[in-house]
């Protein structure tokens, strides 16, 4: 019996640009003035590691990154850019999803975030209407695949692991999920809940 839905974020509920789809920083040099194989080896290579786990500041170190590579560019700026080129939502899978949770079972996010985006995910983007719940790597100080990560969602969903289905499209976060006790799917272009249900003679 399943009674709670885990459900990944990105690559999943949410999928890129808006617009088209594509990875938020795929014009960024175009936009903003600077190629992001800059931005990631100023800012992402260094400290997101850390950051996504709670052990390390957002702001605290991407300021002092883009005082060096942007200049004329603000934080806030910055944010507002990455966050809203991130933002494409799975409207197919938001009413499956609330579909389910008719239907009596739990549905909560699953994802590697740190604390302000998960923040714009479920305030912003309006997630936290979609969902019982979130559980994310910076609060919860370690990350998926780590099978600490789904040892504590249990624990902190009340629900035992096999009555838990994660819903991810990364094969390496399905596989811990599933050494920890969990069901567990991936997620692939063209894939939809209801079918992943039905195969799970659900």
């Amino acid at each position: 019996m399943i009674s709670g839905l885990m459900i990944d974020v990105d690559g999943v509920l949410v999928c890129g640009r808006p617009s088209d789809g594509k990875p938020w920083a795929s014009t960024i040099e175009s936009d903003l003035g600077f190629p992001v194989d800059t931005l990631q080896r100023e800012f992402f290579a260094p400290y997101w590691d850390d950051i996504v786990i709670g052990q390390a500041d957002l702001p605290r170190h991407l300021k002092p990154a883009l005082a060096k590579i942007a200049p004329h560019l603000s934080y806030e700026e910055f944010i507002a850019y990455w966050f809203e080129n991130d933002a494409r939502l799975n409207m197919g899978l938001l009413e499956e999803l609330g579909r389910q949770r008719k239907a009596g079972r739990k549905v909560y996010l699953a994802t590697n975030q740190e604390h302000i985006r998960a923040t714009y995910l479920l305030e912003v983007l309006g997630l936290g209407y979609h969902c019982d719940g979130i559980f994310y790597s910076a609060a919860l100080g370690c990350r998926k695949p780590d099978t600490s990560f789904f040892e504590n969602a249990s624990a902190l969903s009340g629900l035992p692991p096999d009555q838990l289905l994660l819903v991810d499209d990364t094969y390496a976060n399905i596989t811990a999920a599933k050494v920890s006790g969990w069901n567990a799917a991936q997620w692939l272009e063209g894939s939809s809940l209801s079918a992943i249900m039905e195969k799970l003679g659900l």
